[in-house]
């Protein structure tokens, strides 16, 4: 295997001891949340929100003024693309079925898939307002029937924006809070003299506050580890330097930490794509953020074949993978690690993140390994049940059910089954032995 970087970002040592860094820093600020409740909230909030007000969630009053200030072209805008997300989810939830089976003769199986009964959606907001999370989580869990969604979002330029409330607010939250970064996501998994505790957590967010969740996970349910956007392009020469390098660079934009890697079998493209990424950022307005994650975190790999294209993007397993080349269809097939695909030159991230509809809350940092994305699955428990409705089969399984709890050695669970074979099947089990062989003919 034959795979040369051209450009490599930041080596993983540098990288373990910032996030080493953040994780010191989240500890803290959550013990000091657990503490002293609503005011380390507060003063967190004034501090690295720059926002002081006496309660940060918002009265019925101030969301629908602060909607009113949304134009009716943004507004038009914001529920197009949150009919496609909960076009998407409904579709996705139909799909999700109760179950019963008889497996056999008077045994009943069943499973329910039941809403997570309050959850807490994060709407990333401080550099950028983020419209499009919320319909990512808040619209999706009101598909999914949760009957209790919190939504936290930052302040933008020092006050809510209308925009990200409007969104919220549409997508069906029954509680809005100003609050961002591990102040939100503390206050709403631990809990405050003023804020109930939700059940799960979900929501992108920069490195403290996916170091937070990872932290809460157990004290609350997350729905995946979604820290600093990440994209992979996977090209060949069907496509140019610019497309590349325009889809590497709008998504290096969202902070100073956010991997973009080309993976490509052309040297010639990957060459060319170099130096447009140097003449984009020459003329892009948010280069300030892209050159820094692109300096630190960018990565230019040649391969030789198609083959080890394939490999190399199942190791790096990156959030977002856009696939233009000659058999796009052949990496939806083959790809087994990765957060979303994004296939062909006609679609692209941003109308992932934004708009089509699919759900932009992914998995970074190798977690697309293990899991997939945000979805309407996973605002929903699928609980199992039981029931045995004959003499002849609690006898029988019973009878199955002492033998083997004894072969285990727990006495005390055979004795649960040997109390069924009793009374249901005639059948004289001495306490603390396993039920006797039986011919299924007899």
């Amino acid at each position: 295997m034959t795979i040369e970087y051209l450009k490599r970002g930041k080596p993983a040592a540098d990288r373990a001891e910032d996030d080493a860094k953040t994780a010191a820093v989240v500890e803290a600020t959550l013990k000091d949340i657990e503490t002293r409740g609503d005011a380390a909230v507060h003063e967190l909030a004034v501090k690295f929100d720059k926002y002081d007000r006496p309660s940060y969630r918002l009265s019925e009053d101030e969301i629908q003024a602060i909607i009113a200030k949304v134009s009716d072209r943004e507004m038009a805008d914001i529920k197009f693309a949150q009919e496609q997300v909960v076009k998407f989810a409904q579709a996705q939830r139909d799909s999700m079925l109760d179950i019963e089976v008889e497996t056999m003769p008077g045994v009943i199986l069943g499973h329910k898939n039941i809403p997570v009964q309050s959850v807490g959606c994060y709407v990333p907001g401080g550099k950028f307002p983020m419209v499009a999370s919320a319909h990512m989580s808040v619209a999706t869990a009101k598909v999914a029937g949760v009957p209790r969604i919190v939504a936290c979002t930052p302040p933008f330029n020092g006050e809510p924006n209308p925009a990200v409330i409007a969104a919220m607010h549409l997508g069906g939250a029954h509680e809005i809070y100003v609050l961002g970064g591990i102040q939100a996501v503390g206050a709403m998994a631990i809990g405050t003299e003023s804020i109930d505790p939700v059940h799960l957590l979900v929501g992108p967010g920069n490195a403290f506050v996916a170091e937070a969740k990872r932290q809460l996970f157990g004290r609350v349910g997350i729905d995946l580890f979604a820290g600093p956007t990440e994209t992979m392009v996977i090209a060949d020469e069907t496509v140019d330097a610019e497309m590349c390098a325009t889809d590497l660079l709008g998504q290096a934009e969202h902070g100073y930490n956010s991997p973009a890697v080309l993976v490509t079998n052309s040297r010639k493209l990957a060459e060319e794509t170099l130096s447009e990424i140097d003449r984009l950022l020459k003329i892009l307005p948010t280069a300030d953020t892209a050159g820094v994650s692109w300096e630190d975190y960018g990565e230019v790999i040649v391969c030789d074949t198609y083959d080890e294209m394939l490999a190399v993007a199942d190791d790096i397993a990156s959030e977002h993978v856009q696939v233009m080349t000659d058999r796009d269809d052949w990496f939806l097939e083959n790809m087994t690690c990765y957060g979303a695909l994004f296939l062909g030159p006609r679609t692209n991230v941003s109308n992932g993140d934004k708009v089509i509809g699919t759900n932009h809350t992914l998995p970074t940092k190798k977690a697309g390994r293990y899991t997939g994305g945000l979805w309407v699955g996973k605002f929903l428990k699928t609980h199992s049940y039981q029931k045995v409705t004959t003499d002849e089969a609690a006898t029988l399984i019973g009878e199955y059910g002492s033998r083997l709890c004894m072969l285990e050695g727990f006495v005390g669970h055979a004795e649960q089954c040997n109390l069924r074979v009793r009374r249901y099947g005639g059948i004289n089990v001495p306490y603390g032995e396993g039920a006797p062989y039986r011919d299924a003919a007899e």
